[in-house]
């Protein structure tokens, strides 16, 4: 039995709840009548409830993000239906601002907003001593670093395992870019990187071998990054795969020299550019020194092995289509392995916010949040681009389509893909649930019938990548081809759809 259980709903069973496991670890005297269970988007509410209740938890505390918020409020009504007495505590970021307007907060009994991880500790001592306080919301001051105990002894052999362990070494943000919620921190906070190391070393000892560092500026004291990334290479084997988000203008030499010494499949970045229109970050107060950010770029791709995963963000204020779709260009000269591109969401306390009413920003209601149209681009184009990043995410992003992409961009990448996106959506209807050999004949239908390639010149470049990505099946353009073995073996931890892109 626990008197508290902590839950969320996670997006996928491989990314295990790093808040979850804070709030675990704080949790002192009550940590033995404290249980975690997580789920994964899609389970029924009523099933959830059934697996909460079984314990006959006193307090329900629930982490809730902008993926999880509509099926997490779902899941509280129906326990507040059944069982009333279960105290039900909300918190993280979706609930952390304009708790006024949001269901899950009026159906909750408290809303812990801010730095969960010494104040629902608290709260909790409270309700169960019988002293529930007077005030629904509590705000969750931010302690020191140092009287944070860390979670990862939360990790179970399970986690270490089969699923991605989320470790970090700051928190904050000293930037202020107004789409993001790190841009009201007042900086970034640093932990004792002696005892971050240490925690490391024993999840290593354990066997973990999958780290992804949710710090937003990994590399913003090179000092620390270089210790972080020296660690990991003393204790690099085969299945070593660690994943760190870094500022794209900020790459001094000490930190290149031990970038390089990486294999291939053993380190991937996530850059976020977001645009390169230098009026569009002064507007949003995005610092960016663009033609380092390029460099930088450059150099990564050429003399490291590191995986790139660079971030833009359409709908921003300000920028337009033809804006978008050269820096798009611009950022596909460059090669990284995979481009995100990402509709602008007006994240709850966000202060993009301030431009809606400007720059005509119309936003989603409902989450996720995103932007629906601009003063720049209308509805009709913003869900071209939406529709864009979804069938970029299935052919470029997939790393399927690796010699056949060079025919379908030619010269004019966001031109052509926009095109090719347009094409296929009137021709099918659909941006989900599409078979991989229904893709692959679509590719070739429009590369022979629009484009004009020759047959048997778009056949080759797709049964080639269809050999390269593993896949077995037949091909209506070429029925006597049969699966062949896959080139990439996989011999890393690196996702699958990552290890793809080793050969490029």
């Amino acid at each position: 039995m626990a008197s508290v259980i902590l839950c969320t709903i996670n997006a996928r069973y491989v990314h295990a709840a790093l808040g979850l496991r804070y709030l675990a670890a704080n949790m002192g005297e009550l940590r033995r009548e404290t249980r975690i269970i997580e789920f994964v988007l899609g389970a029924r509410a009523a099933d959830m409830a059934e697996q909460l209740l079984a314990d006959k938890p006193r307090v329900l505390g629930l982490g809730v993000y902008i993926w999880n918020v509509e099926e997490t409020t779902r899941l509280v009504a129906l326990i507040k239906c059944i069982a009333p007495e279960v105290v039900v505590v909300v918190g993280g970021p979706e609930v952390s601002y304009e708790t006024d307007s949001q269901r899950i907060c009026a159906l909750a009994d408290y809303i812990v907003t801010g730095w969960g991880d010494l104040a629902f500790p608290a709260l909790c001592r409270n309700i169960l001593a019988g002293e529930r306080p007077n005030e629904k919301i509590v705000v969750g001051g931010q302690p020191a670093l140092s009287e944070i105990r860390l979670p990862y002894n939360e990790y179970t052999d399970e986690d270490i395992a089969k699923r991605f362990l989320y470790v970090e070494a700051s928190r904050g943000c000293p930037f202020k870019c107004e789409f993001c919620l790190s841009s009201l921190d007042k900086t970034a906070w640093a932990f004792d990187v002696d005892q971050v190391m240490s925690e490391l070393a024993a999840l290593y000892a354990r066997g973990a071998r999958h780290f992804r560092f949710v710090d937003r500026t990994f590399n913003l004291k090179a000092a620390v990054g270089l210790r972080i990334l020296e660690f990991f290479l003393e204790r690099l084997d085969e299945r070593l795969f660690v994943h760190f988000e870094v500022i794209p203008d900020h790459l001094p030499d000490k930190l290149k020299a031990v970038i390089a010494r990486f294999p291939a499949g053993s380190l991937q970045f996530e850059i976020g550019i977001q645009t390169w229109n230098s009026d569009v970050q002064t507007l949003i107060s995005r610092r960016q020194d663009d033609p380092k950010a390029e460099a930088n770029l450059a150099w990564l791709r050429r003399e490291s092995n590191a995986l790139l995963h660079v971030d833009l963000i359409a709908g921003l204020p300000g920028e337009d289509l033809l804006s978008f779709g050269r820096g798009f260009d611009r950022l596909y000269r460059l090669d990284p392995h995979e481009i995100q591109v990402g509709i602008l969401k007006r994240l709850r306390g966000t202060p993009i916010a301030r431009h809606s009413e400007t720059h005509d920003m119309r936003y989603n209601p409902d989450p996720p949040y995103n932007v629906l149209q601009t003063g720049c681009i209308g509805f009709r184009d913003m869900q071209r681009i939406s529709r864009f990043a979804r069938y970029w995410e299935m052919v470029a992003n997939s790393g399927r389509f690796h010699g056949s992409l060079a025919l379908l961009l030619d010269r004019s990448p966001f031109e052509r893909f926009m095109r090719f996106a347009d094409w296929l959506y009137a021709t099918t209807g659909k941006t989900h649930e599409m078979a991989l050999e229904r893709l692959f004949e679509h590719v070739h239908r429009f590369l022979t019938t629009e484009l004009g390639i020759a047959q048997h010149t778009a056949a080759n470049a797709l049964l080639e990548d269809y050999a390269a990505s593993g896949a077995r099946g037949r091909l209506t353009f070429a029925p006597e081809a049969c699966a062949r073995t896959a080139r990439a073996a996989r011999g890393t931890l690196a996702p699958l759809r990552q290890v793809r892109h080793l050969h490029r």
